[in-house]
């Protein structure tokens, strides 16, 4: 791998996801590959969502101590502070390919963080916005 890799939250909460074997599979395969190439980046943004998706929509929903961990060992990797231009960035961003906030936010730091690629199933798989290419792993000719 010689380029960086953004991921989502929901990428990474499928992984810990059991009502969806095949995405859940998909998620821990892609997290499996690039978590040790030290391409693998995600957001301040993406690890509070976590948090949320692994404690309240996940049913079960995880013990807070084992969310925590999880937490913990994704801040082992690069990680995309949100800043003031971040969000800044994000609202043009927004604005100009009408998207949701969050959305460009997450557009926004991978772009900060030099990630050609932004695994997502939020976006259009195949589009590229200002220059990031979004991935959709889950496309039903993967699964």
């Amino acid at each position: 791998m010689t380029y960086k890799a953004f991921f989502d939250t929901n990428v990474l909460a499928y992984g810990f996801d059991k009502s969806t074997p095949e995405k859940q599979k998909i998620a821990q395969d892609l997290v499996r590959e690039w978590f040790p190439s030290r391409k693998m980046v995600i957001s301040t943004q993406v690890l509070q969502e976590l948090f949320v998706v692994l404690t309240k929509r996940l049913k079960p929903g995880l013990p807070a101590e084992k969310a925590r961990k999880i937490i913990e060992d994704f801040s082992k990797i690069e990680i995309s502070l949100i800043e003031p231009q971040t969000i800044l960035k994000a609202v043009d961003i927004s604005q100009k390919h009408k998207i949701s906030f969050w959305d460009a936010l997450i557009v926004s730091s991978a772009l900060e963080a030099g990630c050609r690629v932004l695994f997502t199933e939020d976006l259009n798989h195949g589009q590229k916005i200002e220059g990031v290419k979004i991935v959709n792993p889950f496309r039903m000719s993967r699964i």
